[in-house]
């Protein structure tokens, strides 16, 4: 249990290391149909601002900010190691989170937590989720 409990107080730390430029690009963020594109993308995201953060798929992590805004993640090569809705856990320094920082899929080994393989952060593109039906943007929790 001591082990959990520690794996938990870690959750938000991981090592930083950069990696190459073989991932997605800003445009490539408005190709989701479901997603429109609000702002130009940025390197870093205030540490203090992420509330939380969702694995969409092996390459794309969404991070909820105060305030309401969303900004979307293509990482910077495929990372299947990351599957839809797994938790994630990283390391912030100088209180930002950063393009080429990673982040770690954290897996669950019979109730054991532990940090799985890490991929590498992309640039941050602020986004706002849209209705496929009516175009209108959507809340979310609604």
């Amino acid at each position: 249990m001591k082990r959990v409990a520690a794996l938990f107080g870690l959750m938000p730390l991981a090592s930083c290391a950069p990696v190459g430029e073989t991932g997605p690009t800003y445009a490539q963020a408005n190709e989701d149909t479901n997603i429109r594109v609000t702002g130009e993308a940025v390197s870093c995201l205030s540490a203090s601002r992420i509330r939380s953060s969702r694995v969409i798929g092996d390459g794309v992590i969404d991070f909820h900010v105060t305030g309401g805004d969303t900004y979307r993640n293509h990482l910077r090569s495929d990372c299947p190691a990351l599957r839809r809705n797994d938790a994630i856990t990283y390391e912030v320094r100088g209180g930002e989170l950063c393009r080429g920082e990673i982040v770690y899929a954290v897996d669950n080994y019979g109730g054991q937590l532990e940090r799985g393989p890490g991929c590498g952060l992309g640039e941050f593109t602020p986004i706002e989720y849209v209705d496929s039906v009516s175009d209108a943007p959507e809340t979310m929790g609604e």
